[in-house]
């Protein structure tokens, strides 16, 4: 099995898809109402509502999620602190040192899906994310 991707389903994919390129990634239309976002790790899909009818007709709900974080290895979490409140992007909490290593900042998408922007800044958690 191969982890490649996370979708988010929403009712706005124009001002969403903007949201993550603001970010950084660039966007991939492959559809009217699909985009992929690709980082070198991994994927940010996001449709709308309308593709799930693809799969099965109610089964996501945009702007509703309340479990999962999207999280974003960064170089310097403190630096894209300053960034994401010149764009004004929802803060939920500014960075923080984590007991397991990592500067962390958590803040929302415009759907309200959480996202950590991290930094590993110990040894040990640099250690984690080195490149093998």
């Amino acid at each position: 099995m191969d982890f490649v991707s996370t979708r988010i389903i929403t009712d706005d994919i124009a001002g969403l898809v903007r949201f993550y390129e603001q970010l950084g990634l660039t966007a991939t239309w492959l559809a009217d109402e699909f985009a992929e976002l690709r980082s070198p790790s991994c994927t940010l899909a996001i449709g709308t509502t309308r593709t799930m009818q693809q799969f099965f007709a109610g089964a996501a709900t945009a702007a509703s999620n309340r479990s999962v974080i999207i999280e974003f290895r960064v170089e310097d979490a403190d630096a894209d602190y300053e960034k994401l409140q010149a764009m004004g992007a929802r803060i939920e909490q500014a960075p923080v040192t984590q007991p397991w290593g990592n500067r962390s900042l958590l803040f929302s998408d415009p759907d309200g899906n959480l996202i950590n922007f991290f930094t590993p800044v110990t040894p040990e958690a640099s250690q984690r994310f080195a490149r093998k």
